[in-house]
């Protein structure tokens, strides 16, 4: 099968690319390196059922594929909120390009979302059915509206035209390959605790994230796309178990003894949740699908990766 990974040169798109093209799959990785980096892709580029195409997703695109993962988007608050409007270009043109891809050769697309477009929910886990609490106006709004405004259109496109669509909500997610400059919550903790630099908690710590490993998430996405029920969501994927910002600090400190860093607090930025885990029901319902890996066993591998890509540098 030939398959298009767009944003298939970032974190998440990188391990993708990795996993179809263990099952055979013929991979075609899209990025125009804004977030991403060819390091993540540098052990894939001599497979020869691999082609990488440097290319910007809001131009469109005519290439013949099977299946198309639609990842391309700044996805830490960090990048996506240096150019709030090239943010949504990239979501909404970026998934009308697509759209238009996989209607013209009659492909199965799957759309990355994110837990963002539950904004600061009111309600506690977010369930699929729930529309959230997102300030359009905020600075966020770029991202959180942006997927949101990308999941209309792959439904319009699915009632108006047929199109077959999966729509994936990622939770936050970590581990190798992650970039040291993004912003998020994980990375900022290991590469600040290897570094002996303080550990930025903003707010108190006590709002809570769930952390789920990227195997874990690969795993769901190909069996999100592959499944045949036919079921084309909203679905959520990410660990359930909750954790305080305060308590991932304290075990990343644990985790790596040799560690000077002390503890700092920041103020809280604007419209950051306080609370964000999900409801993995119906993903366990219709795809068999729940996380495997723990917390601190996820941790233990991201941090002896960071540990070697500092040592690189």
């Amino acid at each position: 099968m030939k398959i298009l990974v767009t944003g298939g040169a970032g974190f998440v798109g990188s391990h993708l690319c990795q996993k179809l093209l263990a099952q055979g799959n013929e991979v075609i990785c899209l990025d125009n390196f804004q977030t991403s980096s060819k390091e993540n892709i540098q052990n894939l580029l001599t497979n020869p059922k691999f082609t990488f195409i440097l290319h910007d997703v809001t131009v469109p695109l005519e290439i013949k594929v099977d299946q198309i993962y639609n990842l391309a988007c700044p996805a830490s608050p960090i990048h996506y909120q240096l150019d709030p409007v090239k943010t949504v270009k990239t979501s909404v043109l970026g998934a009308i390009n697509m759209l238009e891809l996989a209607k013209n050769n009659q492909a199965q697309i799957l759309q990355a979302s994110t837990s963002e477009v539950y904004g600061d929910p009111h309600i506690h886990p977010q369930t699929e059915t729930y529309w959230g609490n997102v300030n359009c106006l905020g600075l966020r709004a770029c991202y959180d509206e942006g997927k949101r405004c990308a999941e209309t259109l792959f439904f319009d496109y699915h009632r108006q035209f047929k199109v077959a669509i999966r729509v994936i909500r990622i939770f936050n997610t970590y581990g190798p390959q992650m970039a040291e400059n993004d912003g998020r919550v994980v990375s900022n903790f290991i590469i600040q605790a290897l570094k002996n630099e303080p550990l930025t908690i903003f707010g108190q710590g006590n709002q809570t994230r769930s952390f789920q490993y990227i195997d874990d998430l690969i795993a769901g996405m190909t069996k999100m796309m592959d499944n045949d029920q036919d079921f084309i969501g909203p679905v959520n994927l990410g660990n359930p178990t909750e954790f305080t910002i305060k308590e991932l600090a304290e075990l990343v400190l644990k985790l790596i003894p040799q560690s000077a860093s002390q503890i700092v607090y920041q103020p809280l930025p604007e419209d950051d949740p306080r609370q964000r885990r999900p409801d993995i029901a119906l993903a366990q319902k219709k795809l068999n699908w729940v996380p495997q890996i723990k917390l601190e066993d996820g941790l233990k591998a991201t941090i002896e990766y960071f540990k070697e890509k500092l040592k690189k540098h």
